[in-house]
């Protein structure tokens, strides 16, 4: 799943994404390793506690974050935050919080794109373009295998938004006003 809605109202779209059974099952599986080392083997105290310190931090390291994305039209914002607790771990939890503030009227577009992940295969995110031609990621992290999912974020973003609506009027006016310059232009005739 590449985010799940928290709250969904008229004038909010709260999204939420967790790391995932991937995710988990590799931060499982380093800190067993620590505990089997320190469990079997002969050395001090010290050094099964390195082992265990050690194999918990490499799992840390290897966890994903934790994201949100809230669209909150009363504010006219959009607001992405993440949490890192590899870098909560770091900075002795100073850090760890990453925040990215834009104006929704900002927003022209919100598509999906491919990212290819190495050993995996492609991932794909979902990837918001505004006005300025600056884009950013909904989230650091790529969904691996299923595009459906990004796609059905992407859609439900853009219904919350009403971009669909915004582009059908951006053409048409476009349309008009080409079909205004077309005829103020001399015609020649043979």
């Amino acid at each position: 799943m590449y985010m799940l809605v928290e709250n969904h109202t008229s004038s909010i779209l709260h999204l939420k994404r967790s790391p995932g059974i991937r995710s988990w099952s590799l931060f499982v599986g380093i800190s067993s390793i620590g505990l089997g080392a320190a469990y079997y083997s002969a050395d001090t105290l010290g050094w099964k506690l390195f082992y265990i310190a050690g194999c918990l931090f490499v799992a840390a390291q290897n966890l994903e974050e934790w994201e949100e994305a809230v669209f909150d039209k009363s504010k006219g914002k959009v607001i992405l935050k993440t949490f890192n607790l590899y870098k909560k771990i770091l900075t002795f939890s100073k850090g760890g919080h990453e925040q990215v503030v834009a104006l929704l009227h900002e927003i022209r577009d919100v598509n999906v794109e491919e990212e290819t992940v190495r050993y995996f295969g492609k991932g794909y995110l979902v990837v918001l373009r505004f006005v300025t031609g600056f884009s950013h990621p909904l989230t650091q992290n790529a969904v691996l295998g299923c595009r459906s999912d990004a796609e059905t974020v992407a859609k439900l973003i853009v219904s919350f938004l009403k971009l669909n609506i915004v582009d059908s009027h951006h053409d048409l006016s476009q349309s008009s006003e080409m079909e205004d310059s077309d005829a103020d232009e001399p015609k020649d005739e043979y």
